[in-house]
């Protein structure tokens, strides 16, 4: 007669192997799915990674030829430069839309530095990240700082020369009716109210007549805008 503990060790030997033999194979099976399904998800992973690599370069790339032409080919500061981005970055590449633009002529305004190297780090930066921001930023600021390097070697033997003085008359009769484009695009883009006009209206008197600071005045424009758009959803609300 076997004694008493063997007993219970061979029962509970065949009641491990019970538990075990019926479903081990199927929670192996699970587990070797499993296994086969992460490593489908990560092979898939890497596959889509090696697909945007060249895609994210190839866009950096087109991003500092973009504003290296935008950047050798205008003319008159900013302003100037706000239609040729719109119809190289939101009608030909598609990367922002005509409200982006907008967005970038107040934020550009509002923060320290020229009007076109806000622009083009604000539209790199929204398409690609830092690296969009640096390469468009130097991609715009290269030709003007060659081309004034340049400049700054002849131009005592230039500037007088009659046929350079009516260029530049052109040239600035030219950058007139850029800005005029640009003004009546970003126009066609704002809000059209009571409110809208009025603030326009007083922003160029107050820095056409009365030689406010402008950023002062873009101060006053986004308070007045983001006071009446409390009241207007106030009363919406009731």
């Amino acid at each position: 007669m076997a004694p008493p503990g063997d007993g219970n060790k061979a029962l509970l030997a065949v009641e491990q192997k019970g538990e075990a033999g019926p479903d081990g194979p199927g929670e192996e099976e699970r587990n070797g799915s499993l296994r086969r399904q992460n490593t489908d998800n990560s092979m898939e992973t890497m596959e889509i990674e090696e697909e945007a690599r060249p895609r994210t370069g190839s866009r950096l790339i087109a991003l500092f030829l973009t504003f290296l032409k935008i950047g050798a080919f205008t003319f008159g500061g900013g302003y100037a430069m706000i239609p040729l981005i719109q119809k190289e970055v939101v009608d030909r590449q598609k990367w922002i839309s005509d409200q982006d633009i907008l967005e970038i002529v107040a934020i550009a305004e509002s923060t320290p530095g020229p009007i076109a190297i806000n622009a083009a780090t604000f539209v790199g930066y929204r398409t690609a990240g830092f690296a969009g921001a640096f390469l468009a930023t130097l991609g715009v600021v290269l030709p003007s700082f060659f081309i004034i390097l340049g400049i700054s070697f002849v131009l005592r033997q230039f500037q007088e020369l009659k046929p350079v003085q009516y260029a530049f008359e052109g040239i600035r009769a030219g950058v007139l009716a850029l800005i005029a484009k640009a003004c009546y695009s970003m126009y066609k883009q704002c809000p059209r109210s009571g409110i809208a006009y009025g603030i326009m209206v007083a922003a160029l008197v107050c820095v056409a007549f009365f030689q406010v600071n402008v950023l002062l005045v873009i101060a006053g424009c986004a308070g007045v805008g983001l006071i009446s758009s409390i009241l207007a959803e106030r009363r919406h609300r009731a």
